[in-house]
C-alpha cells in the first residue's frame, strides 16, 4: 500500500503537491498518498473492527483520492474533502453488511500491518514498564469503547478527536447540523468517560 515518492517532493507543502498532482504529476500524487495513508488508515481503524475491512477501505479511499484529485477546486479544503471520501466509504460499507458491524477483541490483531499503523502504540521513552503496560491496557479499553458506540457517534468522535475537524466541517461531511454534531460528540465522550472511569483516578 505504501507508495514511495521522489525525495524532492518530500519538502513540498500540501497545497503545492495537490496542484502538481492535478497537473498529472505522478510523483506528486505518490507523495500525497504516502503522506495521507496513515491518517486514512487510523480513521478506518477506529470506525471498523475488522482488520481486513480496514486495509481494503484504506486502499479504496486512497484510490478514490488519486482518481478524483482533479475535482478538488480548493486545495485548502483537501482534508475535509478526503474525510468526506472516508465517510462515504464507511457508510457504504455499513450498508453493504446490513448495518451490522461484527466486533472482535481489539487485542487479537490479525497481522503485522495493523501493528505498523496503530497510532496508539507509540512507546513512551519516559514510561516505566508498569506505566507502559497500563497505557497499553487503557488504549485497548478506549478502542473497544469507541467500537461499541453507535455508528453516528463513532464517526463524529473520530472526525473530531482523531482528524481534528471542526464541528462545522463534521456537520458538512455527515449532512447534519452543528447542534446534532455537538450532541453526538458530547454523548460519545460521556459514554467513553463512563467506560474509562474505573481506569482513571
Amino acid at each position: 500500500m505504501i507508495i514511495l515518492g521522489k525525495k524532492k517532493y518530500k519538502n513540498k507543502n500540501l497545497q503545492d503537491l495537490i496542484m502538481l498532482a492535478q497537473q498529472d504529476d505522478i510523483d506528486a500524487l505518490e507523495e500525497l498518498v504516502k503522506r495521507n495513508q496513515d491518517s486514512v488508515y487510523a480513521s478506518f481503524y477506529y470506525l471498523s473492527a475488522d482488520c481486513q475491512d480496514i486495509l481494503d477501505l484504506t486502499q479504496e479511499a486512497l484510490l478514490k483520492m488519486a482518481k478524483n484529485i482533479k475535482n478538488l477546486k480548493d486545495p485548502a479544503k483537501f482534508k475535509p474533502w478526503l474525510n468526506q471520501i472516508v465517510t462515504r466509504l464507511f457508510y457504504d460499507h455499513i450498508r453493504s453488511i446490513n448495518r451490522k458491524l461484527k466486533t472482535v477483541p481489539i487485542d487479537k490483531k490479525k497481522d503485522d500491518e495493523q501493528d505498523r499503523f496503530n497510532v496508539t502504540d507509540i512507546p513512551c521513552k519516559k514510561c516505566t514498564p508498569e506505566e507502559s503496560s497500563l497505557n497499553s491496557e487503557l488504549n485497548c479499553i478506549i478502542e473497544k469503547s469507541i467500537h461499541k458506540l453507535p455508528d453516528s457517534f463513532r464517526l463524529a468522535i473520530v472526525l473530531r478527536e482523531f482528524q481534528g475537524l471542526s464541528y462545522e466541517e463534521i456537520a458538512d461531511i455527515t449532512n447534519t447540523n452543528v447542534g446534532t454534531v455537538k450532541s453526538r460528540i458530547a454523548r460519545a465522550r460521556n459514554k467513553l468517560q463512563e467506560d474509562l472511569k474505573a481506569y482513571i483516578a
